[in-house]
């Protein structure tokens, strides 16, 4: 199928405001907004109710949350490489259109041209002389005409081909686009359906209830902790940090105070991969944005061999990540409700440890 000047202008523009429309910022790190009851239907806490269950329940609508807030962070990142590549091809087209509009105009200038000096072939005009001397003069003339002739078909092709191509790449990947911001909007309800029903759930409580709840929150981060720390984890732990680690850890303490917010990256509100992702930014060392992605393509190293600076990745589904401090300390930021913190590094249960950096500690 050939495509026409205006049609592929026209694509190529109507390409670019769509990607405008749907990178449009405005909801991206939006506080979330009343939404239905959830599905899960938490259960009621009235005066007397067992607050460790009450504890537990939140700890899993909690962990839910954070878990889609990683899918909604995924979306968001793959949303803004879609967006850069419609964008370039789009580019590509319009330059693509200019090059092919530029070529069919050098072919009619060959045309007219023919036209004009009778419709003759130049093959037919050399026939026909009546002075040999020219014939041979003007053979080189006719090889060096048929070759540019010849080579201008073929770039006239080529162009065609190419513009064919971008437009076909650009409409896929804005099925792409739209199929991701779908994903992204179904990872924003389960977001703030987790944080609705925890909300209500915690509503419910009494004053007294609520802060006998934080209570046994921190009793149960301690145990965890302990039981961490009785295993003998830090006995043979290496605690120096590179440069590039010192940096990280200076970054991510100093945010210590500023709430959570799913899906921020600074400066400030942070979700728990936001933080650990800026920390390393700010050290001059660019990291996968979600916790996922930082357990999947950074490297693992032994607990034993943390360092200051390191990444701690906790629960199976890999949907929290803190960063280590040293002393058995990590700092993270909690989940809604709460502040960018330090706390144990054992206060929960470790998936693994990774390292942004290939730097060697001093002594090394």
């Amino acid at each position: 199928m050939r495509t026409g000047k205006r049609g592929v202008t026209t694509a190529a523009v109507a390409v670019v405001c769509a990607v405008t429309v749907l990178a449009a910022p405005g909801t991206a790190f939006a506080d979330p907004g009343p939404s239905p009851s959830p599905s899960s239907g938490a259960p009621a806490a009235a005066p007397g109710k067992d607050l460790e269950a009450v504890r537990k329940k939140l700890d899993a609508l909690y962990r839910a949350a954070a878990a889609a807030t990683e899918e909604y962070n995924a979306a968001e990142e793959k949303a803004e490489q879609q967006n850069a590549r419609i964008v370039e091809l789009a580019k590509k087209i319009v330059k693509g259109q200019e090059k092919l509009d530029g070529l069919k105009d050098r072919a009619g200038a060959a045309a007219r041209s023919q036209y004009r000096t009778g419709g003759l072939p130049d093959g037919a005009k050399l026939v026909l002389s009546d002075d040999p001397e020219d014939f041979l003069d003007g053979t080189g003339r006719v090889l060096q005409g048929q070759r540019a002739t010849k080579g201008l078909l073929g770039e006239l092709t080529r162009a065609q081909e190419d513009l064919e191509t971008f437009a076909a790449d650009a409409s896929a990947r804005f099925k792409e686009l739209e199929a991701n911001r779908k994903a992204k909007a179904r990872a924003r309800k389960k977001v703030e359906q987790q944080i609705a029903a925890a909300e209500k759930l915690e509503s419910e409580l009494e004053k007294e209830e609520k802060e006998r709840l934080a209570r046994l929150e921190k009793e149960a981060q301690a145990r965890a902790q302990t039981a961490w720390l009785d295993s003998g984890i830090l006995e043979d732990l290496d605690a120096g940090a590179t440069e590039r680690g010192r940096k990280a850890v200076e970054y991510a303490t100093a945010q210590i105070g500023k709430p959570y917010q799913w899906g921020a990256e600074g400066p400030s509100s942070y979700d728990c991969s936001g933080l650990t992702s800026q920390a390393w930014v700010a050290a001059g060392q660019a990291i996968p944005r979600t916790s996922q992605q930082q357990w999947k393509q950074l490297r693992h190293v032994d607990i034993k061999d943390m360092r200051p600076g390191d990444l701690i990745i906790y629960f199976d589904d890999a949907s929290h990540v803190g960063m280590y401090v040293g002393d058995g300390s990590m700092v993270h930021a909690p989940r809604p409700g709460r502040s960018i913190t330090l706390a144990g590094a054992g206060s929960m249960p470790i998936l693994g440890v990774v390292r942004p950096d290939r730097e060697r500690t001093p002594g090394q």
